[in-house]
């Protein structure tokens, strides 16, 4: 079934909530955590607003709680920040209107994602953590822009998010006659000069801990699905930016990811299109620059894998594994010499607590080895856009929601000892500081009908804010 168009949704849960927009986060602006204050919508009218915060919830369901003692490590997650060159020729949010699996290929604070980033980085600042794992889909496009930009706010620096010529160039320009196309000038929510704004240069503070990454499938893929290559790189790379499909095409219900590329410029033919500034840094990354990007001189296991160890805090040891499918699509690959490598840091690291850090959630192959290893006690991903966390056999699954997505908040965890002999983890949500564009981006994120509020991406309460009490090896 087709959806209503965005901008007609919007404007139906505005005139229920009777809230304006005036360029301003309506919401009282978050605590330092979720522990303290958070963000919730508890009379459903569509508005955010400030709400009491969240205590940490014991989960017994691998140990019985003990009291915890002295703490070993302290480290936050960012995840799935999809840093977005909204005016690419190389994206396709004409195909949300055709629903799943298309339909977040457009977000209507798409134009704000690099002040997304930059809100929760700030927050997340505010926690202390001694390391921070950005784990993959770093990047919306796998282009070598956004990549920049990404540095850029996780470093701290100047960022200016404006892509081929000055100002923006997008399907969400007030002329845009599209119907699914949420316009910000003139369609409620309205926030005249959003999008002018959300290209303009500023500062971002960057991550006062280390940070550490991994791949995701949209950091090597484009849209996180197709292998890029020349034709592709041409097309990212100049100056025609399809906005809608002929509407007498026919999409392939099945088809390989060459054919369906092939069918999609076909249909293009004959719809919309857009003369952009064409941009040569929207080329794609290849997996060895992504790979020297982020491995930051530290050692990986090949130059085009972000597999790697690192030690944070008083002894635990995190294992990053980089299950990205470079061949295309979503599903995480593993192969027997990464396995080989991951046997032999689990032995290496003794009798130390061990994190894995990936992006998609573990092929079993892998859980099969963490499930041998007593020292393990936690799987740490993203990919998901989902809070969710899950025991399995002695140690716990943490999934994370998007940056991209309602509710946009990062994760804390820490790590301690407990009075049995085991460890107690300790994990809150962060939500972004929503300062400026960002509390724009969070409101219109609330408000997107397809987007997380409606698939409940914020989990339940036990997802979010809980002490996970593990097992003594």
């Amino acid at each position: 079934m087709r959806r209503a168009p965005a901008a007609l949704l919007l404007a139906l849960v505005l005139a229920i909530s009777g809230c304006g927009g005036d360029g301003r986060s309506s919401a009282a602006r978050p605590a330092a955590s979720t522990l303290e204050r958070t963000l919730a919508d508890p009379d459903g009218d569509g508005a955010l607003q400030s709400a009491p915060g969240e205590a940490l919830r014991d989960r017994t369901e691998l140990a019985p709680a003990s009291r915890p003692g002295r703490v070993l490590a302290t480290f936050g997650q960012l995840t799935d920040l999809h840093v977005r060159d909204e005016e690419s020729p190389a994206r396709t949010p004409f195909l949300d209107r055709y629903g799943e699996p298309f339909d977040p290929a457009f977000r209507p604070q798409e134009a704000l994602s690099t002040q997304v980033v930059a809100a929760a980085v700030r927050a997340l600042n505010r926690q202390r953590p001694e390391a921070v794992f950005v784990t993959g889909d770093i990047t919306d496009n796998d282009q070598r822009d956004e990549l920049d930009w990404a540095l850029r706010l996780l470093d701290g620096g100047r960022v200016d998010p404006d892509s081929g010529g000055p100002g923006y160039r997008g399907v969400q320009s007030a002329d845009d006659p599209d119907p699914f196309y949420y316009r910000p000038d003139v369609d409620p929510p309205r926030h005249p000069g959003m999008l002018a704004a959300a290209q303009r240069a500023f500062r971002s503070p960057g991550l006062s801990a280390p940070w550490f990454a991994v791949a995701g499938n949209h950091d090597v893929l484009l849209q996180g699905e197709k292998r890029p290559d020349a034709r592709t790189d041409r097309i990212a790379t100049g100056d025609r930016l399809i906005t809608s499909l002929d509407p007498r095409a026919k999409l392939p219900s099945q088809a390989t990811t060459a054919q369906a590329v092939d069918a999609l410029l076909g249909a293009a033919r004959g719809g919309r299109s857009l003369r952009v500034p064409a941009d040569p840094a929207r080329r794609s990354v290849t997996s060895a620059e992504l790979v020297r990007a982020l491995a930051r001189g530290r050692a990986t296991r090949t130059p085009e894998r972000l597999d790697y160890t690192a030690d944070v805090g008083a002894g635990v040891r995190a294992v990053v594994l980089d299950i990205a499918n470079r061949a295309g699509g979503q599903a995480p690959v593993t192969e027997p010499a990464q396995l080989a490598w991951l046997g032999d840091q689990l032995t290496l690291a003794r009798d130390r607590p061990v994190v894995i850090v990936s992006h998609q959630s573990l092929p079993e192959a892998i859980l099969r080895l963490l499930d041998a290893d007593p020292h393990v006690v936690a799987a740490v991903h993203g990919d998901s856009h989902r809070n969710r966390l899950t025991p399995r056999d002695h140690y716990w699954i943490v999934s994370t929601s998007s940056l991209a997505d309602s509710p946009m908040q990062g994760r804390m965890l820490r790590l301690r000892q407990d009075a049995a002999g085991g460890y107690a983890l300790e994990t809150w949500m962060v939500d972004q500081d929503g300062r400026g564009l960002a509390g724009v981006a969070r409101e219109l994120a609330f408000l997107d009908a397809q987007g997380g509020r409606p698939r409940g991406f914020i989990g339940t309460r036990a997802d979010r804010n809980a002490r996970l009490f593990v097992p003594a090896g």
